[in-house]
């Protein structure tokens, strides 16, 4: 597979096993008025028709030809574009849940399966690399899922056509970014192929486990150092998101507690924690701490999920940015055990 030049990668869901699913079997489709009115904004009458053009919270953006050397802000975007046979020249370091070097490891398999070079490195910590980007001569910069500001998206067009988020920062969920990536490629049917991919082997995999339709779910999190309080996130992010991609509904209390809420992430006092109520809770803790922090704790045990047992601890850092930031890389990496843990959670609901 070539480094910059965008070519569908077609692999088949046999191999995918083999490579813990780290990409997917894709087919460059014939151009049809239907696949182009999915691609979230991209006027391409189908793949490889250019000029392109893709809209997202900030404008329009027109992209005259097809990208040669690709940059990405953000998370998600990297990964479809890497699904999409189109390895960037510089993506962003994986502080968390990276490996040694930086890279998600969903990534890194599919790079490596396909034979190519792994893209540079860059730190996003302090902003967007201005330099970095325009040192690596990108022609096209992708951030479907980042907290690009209107400052960051104006400095970044002027080294080359950037397509920022949808609506919300880091809350596109992961349809819409990799329509708008394959946009942005020229690629809109591989793209509207891909997701259909995606859905399939999610479809099998909580086929495996009927008792997760239905309930209601959460995700929080807490710190051990500051058990004062529950940190939950809104319908706005891409995790309680995700959660109903896969059978689920947001809890009612969620719902209630984030009403005309634009963050992605709220909290609430341990004192009224048992306010939280959801069938099943996805929970992390910060801080040194494990499960037994909530269930040893006066006020957090209160809680419906930890008293009934119908929890998903996440405890890996790789899952729980796999989980965070769904993409079509990262879902058949991780979905296995995470359809697992939410199946043995939601056994525990009576």
């Amino acid at each position: 597979m070539s480094a910059h030049r965008p070519r569908p990668v077609r692999r088949s869901l046999g191999a995918l096993a083999a490579l813990t699913a780290a990409a997917f079997a894709l087919t460059a489709c014939a151009a049809s008025p239907s696949a182009s009115e999915e691609t979230g904004g991209g006027e391409a009458a189908g793949d490889g028709v250019f000029p392109t053009s893709v809209e997202h919270v900030y404008g329009t953006t027109e992209i005259p030809a097809q990208p040669e050397r690709v940059g990405t802000i953000g998370w998600g975007s990297f990964d479809a574009a890497i699904a999409l046979g189109v390895v960037p020249v510089s993506i962003g370091t994986s502080s968390f849940g990276g490996d040694a070097e930086g890279y998600l490891p969903w990534t890194r398999e599919a790079i490596e399966a396909d034979g190519a070079k792994l893209p540079a490195l860059h730190d996003e910590l302090d902003g967007a690399p201005y330099e970095v980007l325009a040192d690596a001569g990108v022609d096209l910069i992708l951030g479907t899922n980042s907290g690009l500001s209107e400052q960051e998206y104006t400095t970044l067009s002027k080294i080359a056509p950037t397509v920022a988020y949808e609506t919300t920062p880091w809350g596109t969920p992961w349809r819409d970014s990799t329509r708008m990536v394959g946009a942005a490629l020229g690629m809109p049917d591989a793209a509207a192929q891909l997701i259909a991919d995606t859905e399939e082997f999610t479809d099998t995999e909580m086929a495996k486990y009927p008792e997760v339709a239905g309930k209601t779910g959460m995700v929080i999190w807490v710190d051990a150092k500051d058990a004062g309080k529950v940190q939950y996130y809104t319908p706005n992010d891409t995790r309680l998101q995700y959660l109903t991609d896969l059978g689920l509904e947001i809890a009612p209390s969620i719902v209630k507690l984030s009403e005309g809420s634009e963050e992605f992430v709220s909290s609430i006092s341990a004192e009224e924690a048992d306010t939280l109520d959801a069938d099943v809770a996805v929970v992390f803790v910060q801080g040194g701490g494990d499960l037994s922090t909530l269930r040893e704790d006066p006020l957090l045990s209160k809680i419906p999920a930890v008293q009934s047992g119908a929890l998903v601890y996440i405890e890996d850092d790789a899952q729980l940015m796999a989980i965070s930031s769904p993409t079509p890389l990262s879902i058949p990496w991780a979905l296995p055990a995470y359809a697992k843990q939410l199946g043995e959670a939601a056994a525990q609901v009576k």
